[in-house]
């Protein structure tokens, strides 16, 4: 197993989901004291997996068809693009 790469993908993801509008979310539905929290954990969890899945194979197959360094240049210019939208709105 390539530890060095689960720990680079798990501290990207780890740290892109600190404070996001799904972890928000996630908070909001844990502050009921009418829902289980576990059912909450595990709900939020596998709403991660299912959307982990969806970028793992989604990214599988775009990489099939597109060379690396253009996808990680298109992803770099929306980034910023959605950082200059966010500072102006």
């Amino acid at each position: 197993m390539d530890w060095k790469t689960l720990a680079i993908v798990f501290g990207t993801v780890f740290l892109a989901e600190l404070g996001d509008k799904t972890q928000l979310a996630t908070v909001l539905f844990a502050t009921d004291k009418e829902v289980s929290k576990w059912l909450v954990f595990v709900g939020a969890s596998l709403a991660l997996i299912a959307t982990s899945a969806v970028g793992v194979l989604g990214g599988g197959l775009i990489g099939q068809y597109v060379d690396e360094r253009a996808l990680r240049t298109v992803a770099g210019i929306g980034f910023i693009v959605i950082g200059i939208w966010t500072l102006l709105r």
